[in-house]
């Protein structure tokens, strides 16, 4: 064995890593992908990436394959993919990479596939994610500056990218894995300037390990000064329309290259209450068609964008409007939310084929969904019967301060003296129904720029105010302090409500609340049932399950927390994954927040994602 293999191997030990066999394999047959001549060079050769982006956690991982199939039948050479750093440490110091979460298989399959991987792992990664991926127990500590130098925030994220190495720098090119790119923070140009905080997270991803792979900042062409650190390569991120502007300006701003789009906005993404979004394929075909035969790299954002399961949307924040995004992250993309090729597809596929001159590999069949026909939710349980034991305070606390990340907080007070109104909740994160003695009589929405309401309390009248985490700010300078719940004072004119008892809803186990067959007497209500799907798995299986009859709330099947309903609309199914029904019985949980009606749920062979808004 050559000095070279022994010092491979003997890294791969060190890890502890999957990576043995890619040392070897690096050892005995090295690849090198650099930069030279203001061109991306592999192996010695010129090389233009022509990638697709999807993230690993908003695919079931039993389509991981098939969807990375489908790229390389479109004729793409490289997956771009974002790490999400709150998926895999939930808590400090505790991580997961397992399942849903081994984001080293998945990097795994697209090398098996005949893909390479462009890395993106932060820590900041917006992508319309709950508070841009970071975890919410940074929050906690309320002095806590996040995205800057700040000890406070540093020290924890330095901790995660140096664990983050263990998982993935092996599988660098030069270690016999895919990945040729990894990019520091993202986007940071749009955020501020701080080009020291860069340099920080520049060296911290070399001390993690990723030292074998070209490292580069994307950000907009106008930002690229702002984000970009003079020693690494720069890309830039720009939609429909854009390209030839973009470019322009690269040139002008770094002439000796390379030239390449990180992120080129195939589509776009929906709120709650706005229409549904889309983009003009034919314009993109053109645009893409002219990139590359400019001989520019590439990466089309999304390639397939599937869902932000359950409680991790994010929501932007623009011109002093929070806007929650729907758990449908379809995009618009070339393949739609459930994997299936839409024309954009392959438009995109035919000018891939022309410009590279190769015929890709054919397109996979892809699987049939199914219907399910409608049924009644039956059993409920009023969220007023299964209140956990609260937390008593003078003074109001957040989710965070709680340790709580996701779901609803509910602040119970009981009025001391006759109080005028107005209620004013400064500060509410997001969403609030107002109750007084068990009656609701109004809701508030940080959408619509609601913070105060008409209302009188009498001297022991109870209050509460039901208040929802809608999905945390993933851009611009406001994320630092978002935290959820009511992060400001409650008041009743000018009288400040104190004496709390705050109530964590995190909704982790339905399965623990008492049902009873007899309705639901106040909501707001959960419901349960059980179904039968026609089939299961990845064969046939793929539903959408159709959320009109809840005006509010949210839907697991199985365990799996599928994600929000909410009849403002535009989404108005949720995605079902076959691989997460069973052959058998199949059990449902339903929350509504307002209605006492058991509701009727029904599985729709094609989603529903541009519903009437409201």
């Amino acid at each position: 064995m050559t000095f070279a293999a022994r010092v491979g191997l003997l890294g791969c030990l060190i890890a502890l890593t999957a990576g043995c066999a890619s040392a070897e394999a690096a050892a005995t047959n090295p690849h090198n992908f650099a930069v030279q001549s203001g061109h991306f060079m592999l192996d010695g050769k010129p090389f233009q990436i022509i990638s697709g982006e999807m993230h690993y956690p908003r695919i079931p991982r039993a389509y991981w394959r098939s969807r990375l199939k489908m790229a390389k039948a479109m004729g793409l050479n490289t997956i771009t993919t974002y790490v999400f750093w709150n998926v895999h440490e939930p808590q400090p110091g505790v991580y997961d990479f397992s399942g849903q979460n081994d984001v080293a298989e998945f990097i795994r399959e697209a090398q098996e596939e005949g893909l390479f991987v462009l890395l993106r792992p932060g820590p900041y990664v917006c992508a319309e994610w709950d508070f841009g991926g970071y975890p919410s127990w940074l929050l906690k500590d309320h002095a806590i500056v996040v995205r800057s130098s700040d000890p406070r925030f540093m020290e924890p994220a330095t901790r995660w990218l140096h664990r983050l190495g263990q998982e993935l720098a092996p599988l660098q090119l030069a270690n016999g894995g895919p990945i040729l790119t990894v990019q520091v923070e993202n986007e940071y140009g749009s955020f501020g300037e701080d080009h020291a905080y860069m340099e920080q997270i520049h060296q911290v991803l070399l001390d993690s390990g990723f030292t074998k792979s070209v490292l580069y900042t994307a950000d907009g062409p106008e930002q690229l000064p702002k984000g970009s650190l003079p020693e690494l390569p720069a890309v830039i991120n720009f939609g429909q329309g854009e390209a030839k502007d973009g470019f322009a300006l690269l040139h002008k701003l770094r002439p000796d290259g390379p030239f390449m789009t990180g992120e080129y906005w195939a589509g776009w993404f929906d709120h709650w209450g706005e229409k549904h979004e889309t983009r003009d394929g034919v314009k993109q075909a053109a645009e893409l068609t002219w990139m590359l035969s400019q001989g520019y790299s590439v990466s089309l954002y999304m390639f397939h964008g599937g869902t932000s399961f359950g409680w991790l949307n994010g929501a932007n924040y623009s011109g002093g409007e929070y806007q929650p995004d729907v758990n449908s992250y379809d995009y618009d993309a070339a393949l739609d939310e459930s994997g299936r090729p839409t024309p954009k597809y392959f438009a995109f596929r035919d000018v891939i084929a022309k410009a590279t001159g190769q015929t890709p590999n054919a397109v996979p069949t892809t699987p049939g969904t199914q219907s399910i026909s409608s049924f009644i939710l039956t059993e409920s349980a009023s969220l007023w019967d299964n209140l956990p034991k609260p937390v008593i305070s003078r003074e109001l606390k957040t989710m965070e301060d709680l340790d709580q990340s996701f779901g609803y907080i509910l602040y119970r007070t009981t009025a001391s003296a006759d109080l005028k109104g107005p209620l004013t909740l400064d500060g509410l994160h997001d969403y609030a129904q107002v109750y007084v003695n068990g009656k609701m009589v109004g809701t508030l929405d940080r959408r619509l720029k609601q913070k105060s309401m008409p209302l009188k309390l009498g001297k022991g009248d109870r209050l509460d105010l039901l208040v929802e985490n809608s999905g945390r700010i993933n851009f611009s300078l406001e994320l630092r302090g978002e935290r959820k719940g009511i992060v400001g004072s409650v008041k009743a004119g000018e009288t400040p409500l104190h004496d709390w008892e705050i109530y964590p809803l995190p909704m982790n186990d339905t399965a623990e609340l008492r049902y009873s067959e007899g309705g639901c007497k106040a909501a707001p209500c959960f419901y349960r049932s059980s179904f039968a799907a026609a089939s299961a798995g990845e064969a046939v299986g793929d539903t959408f399950l159709d959320t009109k009859e809840l005006s509010k709330g949210f839907v697991w099947v199985n365990g799996h927390p599928l994600g929000r309903a909410w009849s403002v609309g535009p989404q108005r199914t949720l995605y079902l994954p076959g691989s997460w029904l069973k052959a058998g019985v199949n059990s449902i949980v339903a929350l509504d927040l307002n209605s006492t009606k058991a509701p009727s749920v029904a599985g729709l062979a094609k989603p529903i994602l541009d519903g009437p808004v409201k």
